[in-house]
């Protein structure tokens, strides 16, 4: 599906994550069994109808280009004095780039058991201050590709790890009663994995073609739902209760983990601009736009040598923040649930409920609340525990 150049880098890049987090999901069935295999399945079809339906207007023609433009056309507020609005996609995109920053120390410890928790961060730390200088999106967009095709290997050398143990699975592990204490760390886990929705509006607003749109939608979801149930289950039937929060962390020739740790952590540093792009533009839009503060641009269109300081005081926060939690799979699933929820079950089920309400079927207005329930439901949920 082809893109139109963008010139400017002002909007959220045309993008989704990459998955990363998928390496989380047979920690997520140890916790879940064959329920959260059937919550990957279920969650897949969630994700791609609250997607579909994120982008549609009551007259059906898209021309929101952002999550941020959506929510104020459905709340019909102007930015400036509602900016509630732009907080969920931006704690996403924050909450993104710690948990990158959490999976390189988790990645790293697996590799060299003896260094201090606070070692592998603080040198993806160093490695990702140039972010602060990141102004092209087409850089990022080529970073997430090759990021993209890098993470397919190491997932199939994974798959083939797993299979040439196949004698000594143990599928009688994976049960179907829960702990409902510790569910909602898999339901949050499978969640966050799908949660690509504040990149879906830019997306579609820069196909050639949005007509494929849907259709593009449909079978990227079919395929992730597919994938990440067997990756899942594989997973844990290889390692059983000895499942760790990254799978990674379980294999058992040692050359074959550091190898595959150390490109994972290559690829959680490239990754890391992504989210971390769409997190500053949201910033600079709100903040250094000229109100209330002085614009990180000047009258060409330049950045301003000055807006790299908060820029990189950003990194800092989320490195911050990541030594402070450095514990992935409870981070990933409480954003999950928290978060992701919102962004990809509760909002965009609501926005289509107020546009559509009047004009679709009693069934499918009782699907968007069905939706909405089950989305404030995890996050209360996850809330008690």
């Amino acid at each position: 599906y082809h893109f139109r150049a963008l010139q400017y880098p002002y909007r959220t890049p045309p993008a989704c994550f990459q998955g990363m987090f998928l390496v989380s999901l047979p920690y997520a069935v140890l916790h879940g069994g064959y329920w959260s295999v059937i919550f990957v399945v279920i969650v897949a079809f969630i994700c791609c109808y609250t997607g579909r339906v994120l982008i549609t207007l009551p007259d059906g023609v898209r021309v929101r280009a952002s999550y941020r433009e959506i929510a104020e056309f459905v709340f019909r507020s102007p930015p400036r004095r509602h900016g509630g609005e732009r907080r969920p996609p931006l704690r996403k995109a924050l909450m993104t780039c710690i948990l990158y920053l959490v999976l390189c120390g988790d990645l790293m410890l697996g590799c060299f058991p003896r260094a201090s928790s606070a070692s592998p961060p603080g040198v993806s730390f160093f490695c990702l201050l140039p972010c602060a200088a990141l102004t092209s999106l087409r850089h990022v967009s080529w970073i997430s590709f090759w990021n993209t095709v890098t993470h397919v290997i190491i997932n199939c050398i994974i798959i083939v790890y797993c299979l040439t143990r196949a004698a000594h699975w143990q599928p009688q592990k994976v049960q179907f009663h829960v702990d409902i204490n510790t569910f909602p760390i898999s339901v949050g886990i499978i969640v966050f994995s799908y949660t690509s929705h504040i990149f879906l509006p830019t997306l579609e607003s820069n196909l050639m073609d949005k007509s494929r749109f849907g259709l593009m939608m449909n079978w990227t979801h079919i395929l992730s739902a597919i994938f990440k149930a067997l990756f899942g289950y594989i997973g844990f039937v290889t390692f059983a209760e000895h499942t760790k929060e990254v799978i990674t962390n379980n294999l058992a020739s040692e050359p074959l983990k550091v190898t595959v740790n150390v490109a994972l952590v290559v690829k959680a540093l490239c990754s890391y601009p992504l989210p971390y792009f769409a997190a500053a533009n949201f910033l600079e839009s709100s903040l250094f736009s000229g109100w209330p503060l002085p614009s990180c641009w000047n009258s060409t269109g330049d950045f301003k040598l000055w807006a790299l300081l908060p820029r990189a005081a950003l990194v800092l926060f989320t490195y911050v923040i990541a030594i402070t939690v450095p514990h992935f799979a409870l981070l990933c699933g409480l954003i999950g649930s928290f978060t992701g929820t919102m962004l990809s079950f509760v909002w965009p089920a609501y926005f289509h409920f107020s546009l559509k309400r009047h004009s679709v079927s009693c069934f499918v207005l009782g699907l968007d609340l069905l939706i909405i329930g089950n989305g404030l439901a995890v996050r209360l949920r996850r809330d008690v525990c």
